[in-house]
């Protein structure tokens, strides 16, 4: 196998979510490598769907942490990555919305890639019309997650996955 392709699938298997954080400011050098990483997520027809909100400012991120149950992870990151799915680029709903999973596990990868921790927050959907309030998101902006990312407390982070046989439903 080679080197790329066993770093890739080692860093499958090695990222987790991380949920508590250093209190150190995320560089804009290893930023944008996230958000490039995002942006090169496949999607149909090329439309590229994601719009991407940062969010280093402690009272916009206090708002938006009043919108969910997980509101300590958002406070105690160093800067949260609100992903919009631009409704008038839509050409598929559950196309578009695939890509923007794509973008997402991109974004993931490289956060695990540049040593840093990150979690996907998706329960504050609940109220992704305040969210976008908050952030003042163009009337066409659907929120689809929130990313919280920053330098982890620890990496004692476990995680359990089914074997693939029990996923398989058939195989012919």
């Amino acid at each position: 196998m080679g080197e790329a392709r066993v770093a890739v699938l080692d860093a499958i298997r090695a990222r987790r979510s991380v949920r508590k954080y250093r209190d150190e400011s995320l560089n804009d050098e290893d930023l944008r490598a996230i958000l490039e990483a995002g942006r090169w997520a496949p999607s149909g027809l090329n439309n590229q769907p994601w719009r991407f909100a940062v969010v280093r400012d402690t009272k916009v991120k206090d708002e938006i942490a009043e919108q969910t149950r997980y509101g300590e992870i958002i406070r105690g990151a160093p800067v949260i990555i609100a992903v919009f799915m631009d409704n008038e680029v839509s050409y598929d709903r559950v196309k578009d919305c695939q890509s923007i999973g794509a973008c997402l596990q991109n974004m993931w990868l490289a956060v695990h890639a540049l040593g840093l921790g990150g979690v996907w927050i998706g329960e504050i959907l609940k109220n992704k019309d305040k969210v976008a309030d908050i952030l003042t998101a163009p009337e066409t902006y659907e929120l689809m997650a929130i990313l919280a990312v920053g330098y982890p407390q620890h990496r004692k982070q476990k995680s359990h996955r089914k074997s693939v046989s029990e996923l398989i439903f058939k195989e012919l």
